[in-house]
């Protein structure tokens, strides 16, 4: 292995992608973002795939302008984020959950963290869904 030219190579890739680098500013990890994509959808079994999601991953878990965002998700009970993922994928509205949750106000206290799914709850939305109850079930 020659250490001088793999240092090189390193080197070439940090100052052509400077998220890679020590300090990434955020258009940086905008400039990653838009890259992973176009990777993904061209050249899917490129190592920078892995490379840049790894840092990516780290960059949003530790940057203070995520901390706000992740302190609110890691607040979210996983039923509710699975909720909030069905009424998207399915388009619904917190209306049309009457026959397993109540009426909407309830639905949105639940959304918005002012009340719990109870098990009742979780079973109607699994028998609804086609889901396991403990889908729903979390912190």
């Amino acid at each position: 292995m020659n250490y001088a030219a793999a240092i090189k190579a390193a080197n070439d890739l940090t100052n052509e992608l400077p998220f890679l680098g020590s300090s990434p500013s955020r258009q940086d990890y905008e400039d990653a973002l838009t890259l992973v994509e176009y990777l993904i959808e061209h050249d899917p079994d490129s190592p920078l795939v892995e490379l840049l999601t790894v840092k990516i991953d780290k960059y949003e878990n530790e940057s203070a302008e995520f901390a706000e965002f992740n302190a609110r998700f890691a607040s979210i009970s996983s039923g509710v984020a699975l909720l909030r993922t069905l009424m998207d994928q399915y388009q619904l509205t917190q209306s049309d959950f009457e026959n397993e949750i109540g009426k909407k106000s309830l639905v949105s206290r639940i959304l918005n963290g002012q009340r719990t799914l109870t098990l009742d709850h979780m079973r109607a939305l699994a028998k609804r869904f086609g889901l396991p109850v403990s889908a729903f079930v979390g912190n």
